[in-house]
């Protein structure tokens, strides 16, 4: 389904920025999302202020910044990390400095700041503070240590109250990574997923990071049971909205046929694992078969069935 099926009037709301390449499409009358700056980000804007789920690559984080200024001359109040990847929390540290934590009344007289307060907080699961600083295959640090989450939590649900709505921060253990989340946004009905799914292609397993393929169809049971589907369908406008990591906007149906096809696949690798097939043999047999032309590009579908076979192998030993 395209974004025009879903939002027939995205044409008019949608402005992209011939300097920097970003695209704003506004998915409610309070919810924008900025497209082209990495990952995609979702923006919620309202009399608190601004809170921004994901912020993109490093490079784009200046393009990013205007990009919200155009859109409200409001404060960034919170930046909402869905994963660890750079392309979702490169652009942490300049939009977080863009930002600011005192509200209205709060800020003391004088010279003297709290520097934290100063700036946006940034919240994440426990483990994305672990990704942003120490490297999977040594000690040395992952990134620069600079946009660090201030805040993080470990356990399934992180929930506060801006601009009108709660806002729920739950946590995708073990899926794309082990420190995946998505933002659900209450009032708006909208999703933030991260990259649990991403439109253009088969999800990333990223089973070094601690994703696997059962937390990834869970998540997306989740993600599917979060939104609620335009029944009957009287117009593509109603039902939740999710902003995958990557591509198009979606709604509960491309969910459910997002996840069906991964739990088929997952099922042809795992009858072919339980026949002791090896990966070059599992691969040989193209269990993405029926799949592949639409969610394979980029050479996707290899890596997507040997991640599979992986998470299941891990799984039996």
């Amino acid at each position: 389904m395209a974004v025009e099926q879903l939002l027939p009037s995205a044409a008019q709301a949608t402005s992209a920025a011939p300097s920097d390449g970003l695209e704003v499409l506004e998915v409610r009358p309070n919810f924008f999302m900025i497209a082209g700056a990495g990952a995609n980000i979702g923006v919620q804007v309202g009399d608190d202020g601004v809170v921004v789920v994901d912020a993109g690559s490093a490079a784009s984080a200046p393009a990013v910044v205007a990009a919200i200024k155009r859109i409200t001359p409001k404060p960034i109040r919170y930046i909402i990390d869905t994963g660890p990847d750079a392309d979702h929390v490169g652009g942490n540290d300049v939009l977080s400095k863009a930002g600011d934590g005192y509200y209205p009344g709060t800020r003391p007289a004088g010279p003297r700041q709290d520097a934290l307060r100063s700036v946006a907080s940034i919240l994440a699961a426990e483990g994305v503070l672990r990704h942003m600083t120490v490297s999977s295959e040594s000690a040395a640090p992952a990134r620069p240590l600079v946009g660090l989450p201030t805040e993080s939590f470990h356990y399934e649900r992180k929930y506060f109250y801006m601009n009108g709505e709660a806002i729920e921060v739950l946590h995708q253990p073990a899926a794309h990574t082990d420190s995946d989340a998505f933002a659900f946004f209450r009032r708006s009905d909208v999703v933030v997923a991260g990259d649990v799914i991403d439109t253009r292609h088969f999800p990333v397993i990223d089973i070094e990071s601690g994703g696997s393929i059962e937390g990834e169809i869970a998540a997306l049971n989740r993600l599917a049971d979060l939104a609620v589907a335009s029944v009957p369908i009287v117009s593509r406008e109603a039902g939740t909205v999710v902003i995958p990591g990557h591509g198009r906007l979606c709604d509960q149906f491309d969910i459910v046929e997002y996840r069906d096809m991964i739990t088929i696949i997952r099922d042809r690798v795992r009858d072919l694992v339980s026949a002791g097939r090896s990966l070059e043999q599992v691969k040989a047999a193209a269990p993405a078969k029926g799949y592949a032309g639409r969610y394979g590009n980029d050479g996707m579908t290899e890596k997507f069935v040997e991640a599979v076979y992986r998470s299941l192998m891990k799984e039996k030993s």
